[in-house]
């Protein structure tokens, strides 16, 4: 094993052994460079005033090299800030303010002991992280039956996990605390679990009440208690989007510090939140009362980024930060949110007045992007398929019953219309 991760590992065993027992193979082995190509080229920056022949880009006037076609496209930015390579960890400015970000809309965090967010190539490379540093063959990932698909292909395809789900609703259409715990203890004879925590759920659009958040915590904190590490992930992609009565921060703040054994990464990024899915950033930040547990954490972070990506990309960066940074900013998100909440109150206004009650129920929602239907008669799919070929609309099958709706691409005054549609290509197939 290399003399750096050997340190890394050293440290985590020193100050928290029950982190260095919940990372993987490739965890424990992974490291980031202090010698090479990215440390000398860091060192050449700073000393190189004469002539810095180190990193792989070319220059020209004094300048990063670049074509007219594109720059001419980008004028508004200077080429230091787009061309070159970014760090690895990300740009400074974006993390500084990204953490003053998260401390401002999350007042549980006050007081907390977490580490400066590391931008990762949107939320799935950070889930992917994640997934290398702490999945191992046979690990349990607890997750709740209606989920992202992706977490399959992440935790379980690529690296050998469980999936092992509870029910995301009770009998009461509340949040399954009990389940969450009755899965979590289940976890004692191996000793470790990873939870992933999606609010809002894609693909409900659900978010916890603050007291059904207080549960969640309290099944994490007693597994904890119970001798099982808990690395416990919020996947917050649609963080911010609170529609209605429920938790409107990040549980990420109640598991900071909650106990030696819960290590909690907070999974996040512009992508939802600031409407750039494309842009591809996101962030992952751990917490810990450590400030050497956050540096080995970063250090392995960082390693794992330097082996798959290098770094992410320079000008989504700076199109953030620079948004971040803008006077209006606040103001002009809060108008994107205003039509978002507009549309799902439509949707329930539309699913609650009695129309379409005989042929489905809806699974609760007061957040997000989406919705879903739990058809009653028919197939999911057969309905889908319906209504693709014989309408033009699109929606996704998931399972037998459940039709998932993303009310967040469809303008308030169609939502009617798309509704009726869904009604019909039920009635379609029922029929049929």
């Amino acid at each position: 094993m290399n003399l750096l991760a050997k340190q890394l590992n050293e440290t985590l065993q020193s100050e928290n052994s029950h982190i260095f027992d919940m990372l993987s193979g490739i965890g424990k082995a992974i490291y980031f460079p202090k010698v090479g190509i990215l440390s000398q080229s860091a060192e050449a920056s700073a000393k190189a005033k004469k002539y810095n022949a180190t990193i792989g880009i070319a220059t020209e006037g004094g300048q990063p090299m670049h074509l007219k076609a594109i720059q001419e496209t980008l004028s508004a930015y200077e080429p230091k800030d787009i061309y070159p390579y970014a760090p690895p960890a990300g740009k400074p400015e974006l993390r500084k303010i990204w953490r003053e970000k998260m401390l401002q809309e999350n007042p549980s965090l006050t007081g907390k002991s977490f580490g400066q967010p590391i931008v990762t190539n949107a939320l799935t490379h950070g889930l992917s992280i994640v997934a290398d540093l702490f999945a191992d063959s046979g690990d349990a990932v607890i997750i709740p039956d209606k989920n992202w698909e992706n977490y399959e292909l992440t935790f379980s395809i690529r690296r050998g996990a469980e999936m092992i789900e509870y029910p995301l609703y009770n009998e009461d259409n509340r949040f399954n605390s009990a389940g969450l715990r009755e899965k979590l203890l289940a976890q004692g004879d191996k000793g470790k679990a990873i939870v992933i925590l999606n609010f809002p759920n894609n693909p409900t659009g659900y978010t916890p009440t603050r007291q059904e958040g207080a549960e969640i915590v309290s099944a994490i904190q007693e597994a904890a208690e119970a001798g099982i590490n808990v690395v416990v992930v919020t996947d917050d992609a649609y963080f911010g989007l609170f529609f209605e009565d429920s938790l409107h921060e990040s549980l990420y703040g109640q598991l900071a510090d909650l106990h030696p054994r819960v290590l909690a990464i907070k999974v996040d990024g512009a992508t939802k939140e600031e409407y750039v899915w494309g842009f591809r950033v996101g962030f992952i930040t751990y917490a810990s009362p450590s400030e050497e547990v956050l540096k080995a954490l970063e250090a392995k972070t960082m390693g794992i980024i330097r082996a798959t990506i290098s770094s992410g990309p320079h000008p989504s960066q700076t199109f953030i930060l620079r948004a971040l940074q803008a006077p209006d900013f606040e103001e002009q998100r809060r108008a994107k949110f205003d039509v978002m909440k507009r549309r799902a109150n439509r949707v329930k206004d539309l699913l609650d007045s009695g129309r379409f009650g005989d042929v489905w129920e809806y699974y609760p929602f007061n957040s997000g992007y989406f919705m879903c239907l739990k058809l009653k008669n028919v197939t999911a799919e057969a309905v889908r398929t319906r209504l693709l070929d014989e309408y033009g609309v699109g929606t996704i099958a998931l399972g037998e019953t459940d039709l998932r709706v993303a009310f967040s691409c469809i303008e308030e005054l169609h939502l009617e219309e798309l509704f009726d549609t869904i009604y019909q290509a039920v009635k379609d197939v029922s029929q049929a």
